[in-house]
């Protein structure tokens, strides 16, 4: 534990997270529905991991991320991959300047603090490798200088599940670098009666005014860190991962031909630091097995990868995580 004793940092805890709530009624102002994406995407941004979302069109994802970055008063850049893109389109480029007889730096669209990647599976592997540097050095390097990006800096990636013609897939070493894959389904009826009287009006304003700054932002990802973690969740924690790559260790045996690759530590490390985010959004000073529950499926869908057989019985992570979230004793 750390130098707070449990009710310091429950305190602590509930003094600095004060502002969440602001926070999502300043969105729930805008957005309609979508309660549970809109946490999740929070949770990354506390945690400071990247996002991938996946859902057909229309579901609001643009707008809840172009929302979100107006509200808390940072640079905003919505990038539309195209199969056409080069990694300059994102990083920037040395220009020659006549006049100086000198090359001059032009700064891409990933020089800012949230990034909407809109269809990032659109593009080429070299294009969406240029991202790589960047999601985890928090760094580009263009020609022989390399520029330290501001914090905070989310990158959310948008595809499109039903439409694969045109595609190109991302790679593992790439998905990895996502501390959460989020599925974003359609709204319920209710939901959607509360869209069709809030949107189907012309020319109507939808500007938002910030209500907290950046420097809150930052100082509560550093206060995450002090959320308290105990060792049986800790343990909790491990056993999910490791049942993931080595299945018959938990008696899960009709799994192990069905997994071809396991969660890779990244998953340890995320379920902790998105399960302590959690905790922040509900005030809370220490992280339950219910933390780890809530976001295990998005830490953990994209980094499991299937064998053939798999496949071939029509299986999915989803399936293989059901039966390690009902498997694993929970502490």
């Amino acid at each position: 534990m750390s130098e707070f004793s449990l009710t310091e940092i429950n305190e602590r805890i509930a003094r600095e997270s004060a502002f969440v709530d602001d926070l999502k009624k300043a969105l729930g102002q805008v957005i309609v529905g979508q309660e549970d994406l809109i946490n999740r995407i929070l949770i990354g941004l506390l945690a400071n991991g990247h996002i991938l979302l996946e859902g057909v069109p229309g579901l609001a994802k643009t707008l809840i991320v172009n929302t979100l970055a107006q509200l808390i008063n940072t640079k905003f850049q919505r990038i539309q991959f195209t199969p056409d893109m080069l990694p300059a389109d994102l990083l920037g480029t040395l220009i020659y300047n006549q006049k100086s007889s000198n090359f001059e730096i032009r700064k891409g669209p990933l020089f800012a603090n949230i990034i909407l990647a809109d269809e990032i599976n659109r593009s080429p592997a070299k294009v969406q490798s240029a991202l790589l540097e960047a999601m985890q050095e928090r760094q580009i390097t263009i020609g022989d200088v390399t520029y330290k990006l501001d914090a905070p800096f989310l990158v959310l990636a948008t595809q499109n599940p039903i439409d694969q013609e045109g595609t190109y897939p991302l790679p593992e070493a790439q998905v990895d670098r996502f501390m959460l894959k989020l599925k974003v389904d359609y709204p319920n009826i209710k939901d959607e009666r509360g869209i069709l009287k809030r949107m189907a009006i012309t020319q109507q304003n939808n500007a938002v005014t910030s209500v907290i700054d950046i420097d809150q932002i930052l100082k509560a990802q550093n206060v995450i860190n002090d959320i308290y973690v105990d060792e049986k969740v800790e343990d909790y924690v491990l056993d999910l991962v490791f049942a993931t790559r080595n299945p018959e260790k938990y008696n899960l045996s009709d799994l192990e031909n069905l997994i071809e690759y396991g969660a890779s530590p990244r998953a340890t490390i995320n379920l902790i630091l998105a399960a302590k985010a959690r905790a922040f959004l509900q005030h809370r000073g220490y992280i339950t097995p219910e933390d780890i529950r809530y976001v295990g499926w998005d830490v953990l869908r994209h980094r499991i990868i299937l064998t053939y057989e798999a496949e071939a019985e029509e299986l999915t992570s989803e399936d293989i995580l059901q039966r390690l979230f009902d498997s694993i004793e929970i502490p």
